[in-house]
């Protein structure tokens, strides 16, 4: 991967690792080829749990009591995740070590909940021999089996996505990092393409058979990523400070969470994950028939007419892929996250009232889903410019734990108005507030960053030397 600089053959550097042309065009190819089946592969249990869950019975405040706890086991990874591998240091580097030890679990996992049927039926059975039966249910023990499936999967799946992320900062050369992340979240787009338009359809008729295929390409797909990008060498990582764990944990979140520019920052996640809730758990059932007695009519879709019009509506985030990364070169990432988010808070209240059947749902989602890729693409790209890189896994888990957060209490405030409202048209609604409050907490943001330096004389504020070596116990 390493080259000596010639005349003829411009170099990229990025650390220790300095690439040709064809040499980075190689290494940013086997990333975007993990991205696409990474969202390939990442549409799956969004799309199934509700489901799974809805038919075996479980109503609306069931479906988001029971989406919150994986939120919870992620959330206490994440600290853990980013600061072991800005620390790990191994023959494969620092990132790659942990996607090899964490993508089988994650495969098995997602296989295993694709079995929830058959595996919930021999539960019961095993139970019920045993002597346990009481009160017990088909359909009790098949919601389990998905419960436990999904916190594993969630688990392992938390080391395999925010390794993959930290891996861009340390591969990609900054200067061409805001067109990777435009072709990052095209990829990602046509991969969620792919599961709705030709999977989704077949999702209660072929369940175990779409976890596995779904599992295989990923596995596929990263096992590659380790093979063929190599990381730099990496400068030893700084002495571990006095004190015990609780000491760590301290320090981690007086140097993530004191300083009020990060703290602002880190809202933004947290207000705009929560928008994204309701279009997870709940969009599903505001499109098609499988809404609860006594709600108000949905549309009637059928689940393959539904995964038809989720899948155009993803396709149209790709051309606003496209578009953002020029802008973000011209204008500054945060300046478009801005817009991204004014658009996104617009276009869902304009979902709420607009939309009456398929077609104008394709319409009108498809706006808001292009919105939503401004901001994405252009947030993706802010984060290595706002955060510090020497510790970019340790502050990227901070942002990501803040915005799982919202995870956690979303679904359960999600289900309870819509049990309360009775009609899941109100989705729009909430997720058109959490927009809002996301885009006003971003202005914050850009005025701190602006009185911080702006885009010429930026640097993230050093929170160290705020911190004390230790701590009482």
């Amino acid at each position: 991967m390493e080259t000596l600089p010639t005349p003829s053959r411009p170099l990229y550097r990025v650390g220790t690792l300095t690439y040709t042309r064809g040499a980075l065009f190689e290494v940013m190819f086997w990333m975007l080829w993990g991205d696409f089946f990474f969202y390939l592969f990442e549409s799956v249990t969004p799309a199934l749990m509700p489901l799974q869950l809805r038919w075996e019975g479980a109503s609306d405040s069931m479906i988001g009591f029971l989406t919150s706890p994986n939120a919870i086991f992620a959330l206490c990874f994440y600290p853990v995740i980013g600061m072991q591998s800005d620390r790990h240091r191994g023959r494969l580097g620092r990132r790659r070590p942990f996607l090899l030890w964490c993508t089988p679990p994650v495969v098995l996992s997602l296989v295993l909940l694709g079995a929830a049927k058959p595996s919930g039926a021999v539960l019961y059975r095993v139970i019920h021999a045993l002597g346990f039966s009481t009160g017990l249910t088909l359909a009790g023990c098949t919601i389990a089996w998905i419960t436990v499936c999904s916190v594993v999967f969630i688990i392992f799946n938390s080391y395999v996505q925010q390794i993959y992320l930290y891996l861009f900062v340390d591969v990609i050369p900054k200067e061409v990092m805001g067109r990777f992340i435009a072709l990052y979240r095209v990829l990602g787009a046509a991969g969620g393409f792919a599961f709705n338009h030709w999977i989704l359809g077949h999702a209660k008729s072929h369940t175990l058979y779409i976890c596995v295929l779904c599992g295989l390409l990923y596995a596929a797909a990263f096992y590659m990523i380790i093979w063929r990008v190599k990381e730099g060498e990496y400068p030893p990582p700084p002495p571990r400070r006095p004190g015990n764990r609780l000491a760590g944990a301290r320090r981690y979140l007086a140097e993530c969470y004191t300083h009020p520019f990060y703290l602002t920052y880190f809202s933004v996640s947290f207000f705009f994950w929560a928008s994204l809730v309701p279009m997870g758990s709940f969009l599903v059932f505001f499109a098609t028939q499988a809404g609860q007695p006594g709600y108000a009519p949905t549309l009637g879709l059928s689940l393959t007419e539904y995964g038809n019009v989720k899948s155009w509506t993803g396709l149209m985030q790709i051309p606003a892929f496209f578009l953002i990364g020029p802008l973000i070169d011209r204008f500054h990432a945060i300046r478009v996250s801005l817009v991204g988010l004014l658009l996104a808070s617009v276009t869902f209240f304009l979902c709420y009232a607009l939309i009456r059947d398929g077609r104008s749902m394709m319409l009108w989602l498809g706006l808001n889903q292009a919105a939503n890729a401004i901001f994405l693409g252009a947030g993706a790209a802010l984060m290595p410019l706002l955060l510090p890189r020497e510790r970019y896994g340790q502050f990227v888990s901070a942002n990501q734990t803040l915005g799982y957060s919202s995870i956690i209490v979303g679904p359960p405030l999600c289900g309870i108005l819509m049990g309360a409202l009775r009609n899941y048209r109100w989705i729009f609604v909430f997720s058109g507030v959490c927009t809002t409050v996301s885009f006003l907490v971003l202005v914050s943001v850009y005025v701190q960053w602006r009185r911080l330096g702006g885009a010429r004389h930026f640097t993230p504020p050093d929170t160290r030397r705020d911190i004390p070596d230790t701590h009482p116990c």
